[in-house]
């Protein structure tokens, strides 16, 4: 799309959506929202960003593949699950530690790891099939 306005908001409008899906991401194993959720509106930034530069310039800005971003979602998803086998309980049982950085106790736990993992997953998948479509569009 040649559109400047569009050009001259994207990232912004990128910057803040990507932001908000980390918030939505972090916030899930203790309220609504989680990793499918905020991997959506990461990848709703990335299509709005490919509109408005590209699809190569959002494959160079990721880096990786985004199936290669998938299998280590998934890979990260199942360890968390294991994790919890290693402490004798119930596959996917949720394991919480607290760890006091800065003076702060922080709670974390293998859940968050599992939302990280389901949030890879989505961002992932998604993107290779939106940046698919993108790419059969400029033909």
């Amino acid at each position: 799309m040649k559109s400047l306005i569009l050009r001259t908001v994207a990232p912004l409008i990128v910057g803040l959506m990507v932001l908000f899906s980390i918030f939505v991401l972090l916030r899930g194993h203790n309220e609504p929202g989680g990793g499918f959720i905020g991997g959506l509106i990461a990848v709703a930034a990335l299509s709005i960003y490919g509109i408005a530069f590209g699809v190569e310039t959002v494959r160079r800005a990721i880096v990786f593949h985004p199936l290669a971003i998938a299998g280590a979602g998934l890979l990260l998803s199942t360890l968390s699950g294991l994790v919890s086998m290693v402490f004798h309980v119930p596959f996917m049982s949720g394991l919480w530690t607290y760890p006091v950085i800065l003076g702060e106790e922080v709670p974390l736990s293998s859940v968050m790891t599992f939302d990280i993992g389901v949030y890879l997953v989505v961002v992932g998948a998604v993107t290779s099939v939106a940046l698919s479509l993108e790419e059969r569009g400029e033909d």
